[in-house]
C-alpha cells in the first residue's frame, strides 16, 4: 500500500481557518522590508509570509483588523491591499 502524501496546511490570517497551502494567497515581507503578494502559489519568494484565504471576506478582515500587519510585523501599504484584492477577485472569478 503506497504512503499517502501529506498536504501542507496554513492558517488564514483573516478568518483563522486551516486550509491547504496551495489554495491560499501568500503575502510576503521580503528581507529588504518590501511587502508583496506572492502569486507563484509555491512560496518561491524569500521572507516572512502570511496566508489569506481567497475570499473577499477574509481579505477585508485581514485589512480591517490589522491582522496582516501583525503577522508580517510591518505596516502594510494600501497598494498591497489593493493588489491582494485584485488577486483574490481574479481567483474567485476563475474558480482556481
Amino acid at each position: 500500500m503506497p504512503k499517502q502524501r501529506r498536504i501542507p496546511m496554513r492558517m488564514c490570517v483573516g478568518c483563522g481557518q486551516m486550509r491547504p497551502k496551495m489554495e491560499m494567497v501568500r503575502v510576503v515581507r521580503t528581507p529588504e522590508g518590501r511587502v508583496v503578494v506572492d502569486t507563484t502559489r509555491s512560496a518561491k519568494l524569500a521572507g516572512r509570509g502570511a496566508y489569506v484565504e481567497p475570499k473577499e471576506d477574509c481579505v477585508a478582515a485581514a485589512c480591517r483588523a490589522n491582522r496582516l500587519d501583525r503577522a508580517l510585523e510591518v505596516a502594510i501599504p494600501a497598494d498591497v491591499f489593493e493588489h491582494l484584492q485584485r488577486v483574490v477577485a481574479q481567483r474567485v472569478q476563475t474558480g482556481s
